[in-house]
């Protein structure tokens, strides 16, 4: 399961997607995660769906696009920060629970538990103890997650080693994004084989069949993001649960209101019409 470095062609060699075609797939793709959504609402579902992989593997990208154009009320994207003094000395999982979703929720995590297996392994952010309690309960809390009627999903985003350095270099000059970045991100680099052997370790304990992990090739950005989105909806029994189309009730006639003086109330400069100069 290691990804191996100079790996080339991953997504089977196929040609690159044209916009057009991509953009016209993504939309229907994602009018079908509006039809999952309403069923989640409608049948009370408690869907998780987990984002892992490499740094700069598109799974932020791939996310974006997911909740595009759903409901906010309805899914949310979890993605936490370094845990605190006090998460440090709870159970592992326990910060991870609170953001589970309720009947009628859909969540997306950003990184995951799955931080201890990954980061916190290669870097020494844990001990060999603590990881090897990781692997030995993750299986049983997930057992526990789906058996409790959660449905989970775990995608494992897998990037080349050149593209991976490719896309770094990208947001290094990239001015907005280059706060994706870290000191510790960038040590991916240099510390390729080891996250590729913690990866393997983790994939061996926690492949399991209630929660397998489904891998996605993401050297093609845009193949990434249909590939994931069209095999999540393949996995779940959802219906088509879309809200008949309503329509616009007919304006009423004025009855007199007259709006206040334009000069009592503070604008927004048009900062717009500078540049049609």
């Amino acid at each position: 399961m290691a990804e191996a470095k100079g790996a080339k062609g991953k997504g089977g060699g196929h040609r690159k997607l044209s916009r057009s075609r991509y953009e016209r797939e993504l939309y229907r793709l994602q009018t079908e995660l509006v039809k999952l959504q309403e069923w989640v609402r409608g049948s009370g579902a408690r869907l998780v769906v987990v984002f892992e992989g490499r740094d700069a593997a598109g799974k932020g990208s791939t996310i974006k696009r997911v909740t595009e154009y759903l409901n906010p009320r309805v899914a949310r994207i979890v993605a936490l920060p370094r845990p605190t003094e006090r998460e440090r000395t709870e159970w592992y999982f326990q910060r991870y629970t609170e953001h589970l979703p309720a009947a009628g929720e859909i969540v997306l995590f950003d990184r995951s538990w799955y931080n201890r297996a990954g980061v916190e392994r290669v870097m020494g952010f844990c001990t060999p103890a603590e990881h090897r309690r990781f692997l030995r309960q993750c299986p049983i809390f997930e057992r526990m997650l789906v058996e409790d009627g959660i449905l989970l999903r775990k995608y494992w985003f897998s990037v080349s080693d050149e593209v991976q350095e490719q896309r770094f270099r990208r947001r290094l000059a990239d001015p907005v994004r280059r706060w994706k970045l870290s000191a510790v991100d960038l040590q991916s680099l240099t510390r390729w084989e080891e996250y590729s052997q913690a990866k393997d370790e983790m994939f061996v304990h926690t492949d399991i069949t209630e929660a397998p992990w489904y891998v996605v090739e993401s050297d093609d950005k845009r193949r990434a993001r249909l590939n994931m989105i069209a095999h999540l909806l393949s996995t779940l029994p959802y219906t088509d649960l879309t809200p008949p189309v309503l329509e616009l009730p007919p304006r009423p006639p004025p009855t007199g209101y007259r709006r206040p003086p334009r000069d009592l109330q503070n604008y927004v400069p048009d900062h717009a019409a500078d540049l049609e100069t």
